[in-house]
C-alpha cells in the first residue's frame, strides 16, 4: 500500500441532479496520490456519474473538484482539455473503435494530442501494448480480441499519455472470474510500477479485496462509508453492514429499493 498522504484530487460537496433528483448529494472524498481508490455500491447509487464528473465528461450542480489544487469544474474549456490530458479513462465496454486495429486504437490519444513523429507513435504504442501483454496484437481489429483482451487493449490506450490517473468504470464486468483476476493484478502493477493513481467503480466484491487500498462506498448519491476495507468491515452503517453481508432489502428479495429510488415512489 502507497504511504503517502497528498492529495491528488480533492471532491467537496459535490452535488448532480437529473431532472428533481440528486444523484450525488454533497459527496466529499479525498484520493491521495499513487493509491487504488475505489468506488463501491450498490445499482443507481451514483458511482459512474461521479466517474464521468471526475472524468471532466460532465459538469456537476454544484460543489467542487481539485485536481493537483486545481479547480476541475471551474476552469475554463482550454486548461480543463490540458487538465484532462492528465487522465486516462478505461471504459465499461472498453469503447474500442471497432473499424481501427488495436494498434491504432491505442495510438489514436497522441495522434490526436500531440505532434509526434509517426515512428515514435509507433514504438509508444508497442511499448504499451506489451505492458498490458498484448505484444504482437497491434494489427487486430477489436472483433478478433476476447473480452478481457479487449479489456487490455482499453487500459494500454488509456495510458497512451502517460496520465498521472488512470479511471476505471467496471472493468471486471462481463469477465469470468479468471480473467477479472489477471485484469486486477494488471492495475495493481501499472499501479506499483508507475506510481499511477488509480479510481476504479466497481460493485465486485472479489476485486476489491485483491486492488482497493482505499474505498468509498455510496448509498443513494452519498458517502456513508470512507476508508480501508477494514474501516468498513468495522462500520456500524447499517447498509455497509447489509452490503459486505450480501443481505437483501427486509422488504423484498428484489429490487425494489433501488426502483423506488429512481422513480421516487415512497
Amino acid at each position: 500500500m502507497n504511504e503517502t498522504t497528498e492529495n491528488i484530487i480533492e471532491v467537496r460537496d459535490l452535488v448532480v441532479r437529473y431532472g428533481n433528483r440528486a444523484v450525488l448529494d454533497g459527496v466529499s472524498f479525498d484520493v491521495r496520490r499513487g493509491e487504488v481508490f475505489v468506488i463501491l455500491g450498490g445499482s443507481g447509487c451514483g458511482k459512474s456519474t461521479l466517474l464521468r464528473n471526475l472524468a471532466g465528461l460532465m459538469r456537476p450542480h454544484s460543489g467542487t473538484i481539485r485536481i493537483n489544487g486545481e479547480d476541475f469544474t471551474a476552469m475554463s474549456d482550454s486548461r480543463r482539455i490540458e487538465v484532462s490530458k492528465r487522465l486516462g479513462m478505461c471504459f465499461q465496454g472498453s469503447a474500442l473503435f471497432n473499424s481501427l486495429s488495436i494498434g491504432d486504437n491505442v495510438a489514436l490519444p497522441l495522434r490526436e494530442h500531440t505532434r509526434l513523429e509517426e515512428s515514435t507513435i509507433e514504438i509508444m504504442t508497442k511499448i504499451k501494448l506489451e505492458l498490458v501483454g498484448l505484444g504482437g496484437f497491434q494489427d487486430y481489429l477489436p472483433s478478433a480480441l476476447s473480452g478481457g483482451m479487449k479489456k487490455r487493449a482499453g487500459l494500454a490506450r488509456a495510458m497512451a499519455m502517460d496520465p498521472e490517473i488512470i479511471l476505471y468504470d467496471e472493468p471486471s464486468a462481463g469477465l469470468d472470474p479468471i480473467v477479472a483476476a489477471g485484469l486486477d493484478q494488471l492495475i495493481r502493477k501499472m499501479q506499483s510500477t508507475f506510481n499511477l493513481t488509480s479510481v476504479v467503480v466497481t460493485h465486485e466484491m472479489e476485486s476489491v479485496k485483491l486492488i482497493a487500498d482505499r474505498v468509498c462506498m455510496l448509498k443513494a448519491g452519498r458517502v456513508v462509508g470512507l476508508g480501508s476495507l477494514d474501516d468498513l468491515h468495522a462500520s456500524d452503517h447499517p447498509f455497509v453492514q447489509q452490503f459486505f453481508d450480501r443481505r437483501p432489502d427486509e422488504e423484498s428479495g428484489d429490487e425494489s429499493a433501488y426502483l423506488k429510488s429512481l422513480t421516487g415512489a415512497p
